[in-house]
């Protein structure tokens, strides 16, 4: 009888939070190259953890203007992770099977430089 597990599927390292806005209803904000990069799908839950902070919190995907850099902590979430910390934001998959995770790796104004 196999197992599932949570596991790693999707990550952005290192992203820079461009704005935190506690107006917006809740989720986060993120430039559709590195959606698309990453694996990830709007309305997807993450996980979020401040490298700067040390903050961590789940929230959801917003697909961002394409190309534009954005990472915006929006609700609540704004309270905790705020603009210009360093974050980390990873999604999970239950699986019985190991999974080979896309994980991406920005610079400072959230453009892709590699595949980890």
């Amino acid at each position: 009888m196999s197992k599932m597990r949570w596991l790693i599927r999707s990550k952005i390292h290192k992203a820079t939070v461009t704005e935190a806005d506690i107006n917006y209803a809740g989720s986060i904000t993120i430039d559709e190259d590195l959606i698309e990069k990453a694996g990830l799908w709007p309305g997807e839950k993450v996980l979020v953890a401040s490298n700067t902070s040390g903050a961590r919190l789940e929230t959801y995907v917003i697909k961002g203007k394409k190309g534009s850099g954005v990472v915006c902590m929006n609700g609540a979430a704004a309270h905790l992770i705020k603009a210009s910390e360093e974050i980390i934001i990873m999604g999970f998959e239950l699986s019985e099977k190991q999974i080979n995770p896309k994980i991406i790796l920005v610079d400072k104004n959230n453009k892709f430089l590699k595949f980890l």
